[in-house]
């Protein structure tokens, strides 16, 4: 009787398994550990990225809402001036149309929040549920 077997065998990681980079070494001394160094450079460099990124963020979204503020306060002065001239239903106008402005961006960028949380949430579940168990 002819019997096979097969053995399948998964990595993933930024560093080669141990026993592969012991065979680096010992092909050329010195190579795990250059190995590792750039790992750990190549970490290094994603981190700074990525701080860049969420401080360039927040810088912009700071700036968002200095520039929203300014709009919305100058309908709102705006509509106050007008009304004192006597042109009541202009300014009213303007200022309702300010504070609604204001609230239908807050409402969208909740909404907009939540339905990004729920995707990231979904996406979570659906990888842990798909990784094989140990």
């Amino acid at each position: 009787m002819l019997q096979a077997a097969v053995e399948v065998s998964r990595y993933s990681g930024p560093l080669p398994r141990p026993e592969d980079l012991a065979k680096y070494e010992q092909v050329l001394p010195g190579s795990a550990d250059r190995i590792i160094r750039m790992a750990e450079q190549q970490a290094t460099h994603r981190q700074n990225l990525e701080k860049l990124v969420v401080e360039s963020n927040t810088g912009i979204q700071k700036w968002g809402l200095v520039c929203a503020f300014v709009i919305a306060l100058s309908a709102i002065v705006g509509g106050v001036l007008l009304s004192l001239k006597g042109m009541s239903g202009a300014g009213l106008a303007s200022i309702i149309g300010a504070l609604a402005a204001l609230v239908g961006v807050f409402v969208y960028g909740k909404s907009a929040q939540r339905k990004e949380l729920r995707e990231k949430s979904e996406e979570l579940a659906k990888a842990t549920t798909d990784q094989p168990r140990a």
